[in-house]
């Protein structure tokens, strides 16, 4: 049996961003994660999307929390994708805001980012 899968995105709570801006990072991270697990990870997600495409979206102190959610994420094989702001808006160009991660299992993602609050 498969279990329940999900994406996860970790929101930078420093950067004081706005819910439009945070929305549209965090839909960057989903369509990247996705097209990228389409590729390399195809039965994975095809089943999150049967599933109905589960995403949880918490919030991180700051780019520390960031770099070690990556760190965590590759060192386990989870697909990943770090978004930087282009800067037009609310922040300077290139600014890390997200980090998006699956799709997954919840239990292997829940252990990289289930100590986090959701947003």
């Amino acid at each position: 049996m498969v279990g329940e899968l999900k994406m996860v995105f970790a929101v930078r709570r420093d950067l004081d961003l706005g819910k439009g801006k945070i929305a549209a990072q965090v839909a960057h991270a989903a369509v990247s994660c996705a097209l990228r697990s389409m590729e390399r990870q195809r039965d994975k997600f095809d089943e999150w999307m049967r599933q109905g495409q589960k995403k949880i979206v918490v919030k991180v102190p700051g780019i520390e929390d960031i770099i070690r959610i990556r760190e965590k994420a590759a060192s386990m094989g989870i697909i990943f994708e770090v978004v930087t702001d282009a800067g037009l808006t609310q922040t300077e160009p290139g600014t890390v805001t997200c980090i998006g991660l699956g799709p997954d299992s919840s239990e292997r993602l829940d252990t990289i980012t289930g100590m986090y609050h959701l947003l």
